[in-house]
Parts: structure tokens; C-alpha cells; sequence
């Protein structure tokens, strides 16, 4: 029986350990669009969901950075926890509201979203390069979400950023979330009108994650070193952005991009002596 029992719990953490990481990458096509703030805020609402959530942080430590607004400083980065040289909650800074966070300003040539566990869901506040592309760690998320205002100037450079992104990185779906909306039929309107022109003249599927109203509270939650949704719950902006906490969960599951681990090279036939070109040939015969 003992063995049994063994074996079942064996079995068990084999199966955790192979649980499922979500990785979601948020940028903006344009400065100014309020993507870390949408990223942090979003992060403290899974976390109020019980959920255990990593946030990776592309702009540390500029002085808007994810890791400046919290006041937190990471032991390491994804690079050192990709490198195996930290695990990933010796590495990570922990949030008052419960969001680990992590430097990504590192580049990052291997990834595998497993170790990032033990967070279930991990979100990129994504940079973009000097050619206005995804950063490599953003392009390997399952879910990229891009974060506009409802204004013309916004939309269209998000409608030109779309179209690069299409073409540089064979993107065929992506998300979108309006931040700062004063009116619900404003924003119902704009949200349907890209989605029909994604699919109509840019070949891609652009869904609505939602939007986020315009709120006054969101300054003095940021001197505060908190979120909208830690600070003031019961806001307008904090109920918007629990919401889309909320239907994050039943978007369509797209895996994150692993990157596999580079293999040991073998020697070819030609850079060998006779005598191990002979062993190799009868090994493979």
C-alpha cells in the first residue's frame, strides 16, 4: 500500500510540475497610453482573485517603471532565472498586493515559461525596439494586448503599429484595451470599428479585452505607490479593470512560445581524426 500511495504522489508532482504558465505580453504603439498602469492594475486584480501572478518588468528601472511605482527592487531577472542561476521566487520582488515582479531588461535568449512557476499568470509590461517592434521576450507570449486611448491620434498610430507588427512578426490575433474612455457607447463604437478593420484591411483578428474609464483616482493612487484597484476599489477605473481581470480567464488559452535549450554540438565527420570517424560510423550503423 505505501508504495502505492508513494507512486500516486509521485505522479501528482510530476503533473504540477508540468502545470500550464499563462504569459500575456501589453504594450502601446504609441507614448503615453497608460500601459504599465493598465499591466499593474490588471495584475493586482488576478491577485485579488487569489491568483498567483508575476509581473515582468521591460523598463526597469526607468523612473516609471513597474518596479519604481511599487517601490520594489528584484533580486535578480528573468535572464538569471532562465540561466538557472536563481529560481524564480529567489529572484523576484513581491508586491504589497501580492504581484511578484521581475526585471526583464536583460535580453533573454532562452525561455521557458515552466520556470517561471510557481505564478500561473504572468504578464509583460512589453518595450518596444527602436524599429517599433516586440521586444523577443514579448514576441514568445501567448497573448499580446495592445493599450490605446479613444482619441484619432492614438487609434491611428495603433492602426499603422498593427500593420508593422503583422509584417514583421507574422501576428494574426491580437487583444486590445481603450484606457481613459469617458463615454461606454464612445468606446462600444471604436471598439467595433477595429475590429472590423483588423479583419477587413489588415488581416488581423483584433479582439476587444475591454476598456477603462477616465478616473481622477488614478494619480493619487500612484502617490500612494498602489494601484487604482488596491487604492480606491470602488472607483470607476478599479471596477473596469477587475472586470477585464475577471475575462482574462476565459480568453482562449494560447501557449507561450518556449524556446528550446540549445544542444551539444556534435563534431562533423570531416573535423574528425580517422579513428573517431571510424568509431562514430559503427555506433550509428
Amino acid at each position: 500500500m505505501s508504495k502505492i500511495v508513494s507512486d500516486q504522489a509521485d505522479g501528482l508532482r510530476r503533473l504540477l510540475a508540468r502545470a500550464p504558465v499563462r504569459v500575456m505580453a501589453f504594450a502601446g504603439l504609441l507614448r503615453g497610453m497608460g500601459v504599465t498602469s493598465v499591466a499593474m492594475n490588471l495584475a493586482a486584480g488576478l491577485a485579488q482573485q487569489g491568483r498567483q501572478v508575476l509581473l515582468l518588468d521591460e523598463h526597469h528601472p526607468a523612473a516609471e517603471s513597474v518596479c519604481s511605482v511599487w517601490n520594489c527592487e528584484p533580486a535578480g531577472s528573468v535572464a538569471d532565472v532562465m540561466a538557472g542561476r536563481m529560481d524564480c521566487e529567489e529572484a523576484a520582488a513581491r508586491a504589497d498586493c501580492g504581484v511578484g515582479v521581475l526585471s526583464a531588461l536583460q535580453p533573454v535568449h532562452a525561455f521557458d515559461p515552466l520556470r517561471l512557476q510557481p505564478h500561473q499568470v504572468v504578464l509583460i509590461d512589453a518595450r518596444l525596439d527602436p524599429a517599433g517592434n516586440l521586444s523577443p521576450l514579448a514576441r514568445m507570449a501567448g497573448e499580446l494586448v495592445l493599450v490605446l486611448r479613444p482619441d484619432p491620434t492614438a487609434i491611428t498610430a495603433t492602426y499603422a503599429g498593427i500593420k508593422r507588427l503583422h509584417y514583421a512578426h507574422a501576428l494574426k490575433q491580437l487583444r486590445f484595451v481603450l484606457n481613459g474612455i469617458a463615454d461606454e457607447a464612445d468606446a462600444q463604437r471604436i471598439a467595433s470599428n477595429m475590429a472590423q478593420t483588423g479583419s477587413r484591411y489588415l488581416g488581423v483578428s483584433l479582439e476587444s479585452g475591454g476598456w477603462v474609464h477616465s478616473d481622477a483616482r488614478l494619480p493619487g493612487a500612484r502617490r500612494q505607490q498602489q494601484t487604482v484597484v488596491e487604492a480606491f476599489p470602488a472607483s470607476p477605473a478599479a471596477e473596469d479593470l477587475r472586470r477585464i481581470a475577471n475575462d482574462m480567464g476565459q480568453w482562449p488559452w494560447r501557449p507561450a512560445a518556449a524556446t528550446p535549450q540549445p544542444q551539444p554540438q556534435q563534431p562533423s565527420m570531416h573535423a574528425m581524426s580517422p579513428r573517431q570517424a571510424t568509431v562514430r560510423s559503427a555506433a550509428l550503423a
